[in-house]
């Protein structure tokens, strides 16, 4: 039986949207989904694992990657970089499985010029005051840097319009179920069935 080529998946969404929590709970369920771990500079933090949450990179390596064009696309937050290694993400999907990038709308951009045919989804939460209530509680942020995450939001949310598919997460169940029916959705379209069911199709049309 010949291998099914994955689907790269983009999911955006402005910070306390929801998107890890669905995320995780996708994979949970999903044996032929992965998500991608990125390179990143910044030190490692208490309970991360090396390969796991990210491949962490000193910056010398990571500008060494950057200058032979490895990474798909690549970011500097807070004077830190980040990156999604385009051979990694390339055999990945030789495998089978679809791949999440969780990134945001300006690395989607940078994935959308070198592999266009990559799927994109754009989650929102259900009104301001819901996403203020989500980022008040996680009880991590002062006020002022709340308000500015609330500023970088409506920023960020601004390019939906650039992407595939729109998910409202007021309801996780509800949410999440509409994740799922994304990536099935694509599963069942005719090229990979073609791939995936290459014996059954040749045998009914004998």
């Amino acid at each position: 039986m010949s291998i099914t080529t994955g689907t790269l998946y983009i999911i955006s969404a402005p910070s306390g949207a929801g998107k890890t929590s669905l995320v995780k709970a996708l994979l949970d369920s999903e044996a032929l989904i992965r998500v991608s771990v990125s390179h990143t500079t910044r030190a490692m933090r208490p309970g991360e694992v090396e390969g796991v949450n990210y491949h962490f990179t000193n910056r010398e390596q990571f500008t060494r990657m950057l200058d032979n064009n490895e990474f798909l696309e690549h970011a500097e937050v807070f004077g830190n970089l980040y990156g999604t290694s385009q051979k990694w993400v390339e055999q990945t999907l030789a495998e089978g499985f679809d791949l999440i990038l969780e990134i945001d709308w300006q690395g989607a951009q940078q994935v959308r010029r070198l592999m266009p045919q990559a799927k994109s989804i754009f989650i929102l939460p259900p009104t301001q005051e819901a996403l203020r209530h989500r980022l008040t509680n996680r009880g991590q942020d002062s006020g002022e840097i709340i308000e500015q995450r609330m500023r970088e939001a409506v920023s960020e949310m601004s390019h939906y319009v650039e992407y595939d598919y729109l998910l409202i997460n007021d309801d996780f169940a509800h949410a999440l179920s509409d994740l799922r029916a994304i990536f099935r959705a694509n599963q069942l379209l005719q090229s990979p069935q073609q791939q995936r069911h290459a014996g059954l199709l040749s045998e009914l049309l004998a």
